[in-house]
């Protein structure tokens, strides 16, 4: 079992994310821990993990902003694109 994944500063996890195990199970879980194992398969090369990167960007979308522990990364990157976006005139 994933237990503990810390990840770099990257263009796909742009802030450093830990995942722990969680008293109640994170729904992501599943998909973080696969991409500890691609990554590790792959020598931290994220360009050959990108589909399992994927997945877990889309179990974060099913769930509420907050559920998943995992998800953290994702939601602080999506808040960050909100507040850069220019404005309408």
């Amino acid at each position: 079992m994933c237990r503990l994944f810390a990840l770099r500063n990257s263009p796909a996890f742009p802030s450093p994310i830990l995942f722990l195990d969680m008293p109640q199970k994170d729904p992501c879980q599943k998909q973080a821990c696969e991409i500890q194992k691609c990554l590790q398969a792959n020598n931290y090369m994220e360009s050959k993990c990108q589909a399992v990167i994927q997945e877990l960007r889309k179990c974060c979308a099913r769930y509420p902003k907050g559920r998943s522990l995992v998800c953290s990364g994702f939601e602080r990157e999506e808040e960050e694109k909100l507040t850069l976006k220019p404005t309408s005139k």
